[in-house]
């Protein structure tokens, strides 16, 4: 599944809905983003039940403000709405496997209730 460009205008729209969102925060001049950027679009192939977007931080500087990153790369896990995972740099293909399986096995009843305290 190709990877969908997120912005201010459809960020809410895609991130908010059922299911899991993951969210790569980039710019084009960033060395570790161009490294980075064929290992999320090999997992973005492998898992076509997860949707994979990406954040140009240059061209939606005020996303980069909302979710206050201040490093890139930026991986963000959102699932079922709920930003359940957000954390800068590169990350090798079997840690963002391992991060995927964890969104996965979460109870989001668990979290929800959690938040809720």
């Amino acid at each position: 599944m190709a990877t969908v460009t997120l912005t201010a205008e459809n960020f809410d729209e895609v991130a908010q809905g059922e299911g899991i969102v993951l969210v790569d925060f980039w710019a084009s001049w960033c060395g570790p983003c161009r490294r980075f950027a064929p290992i999320y679009e090999k997992s973005a192939e492998k898992h076509d039940d997860i949707t994979f977007a990406k954040v140009d931080t240059e061209a939606q500087p005020e996303l980069s403000e909302r979710f206050g990153i201040a490093s890139i790369p930026t991986l963000m896990a959102i699932r079922d709405g709920v930003i359940v995972f957000a954390e800068p740099g590169a990350l090798p293909d079997t840690v963002l496997e391992n991060v995927i399986e964890q969104v996965r096995g979460l109870d989001m009843d668990d979290v929800r209730s959690r938040l809720e305290q």
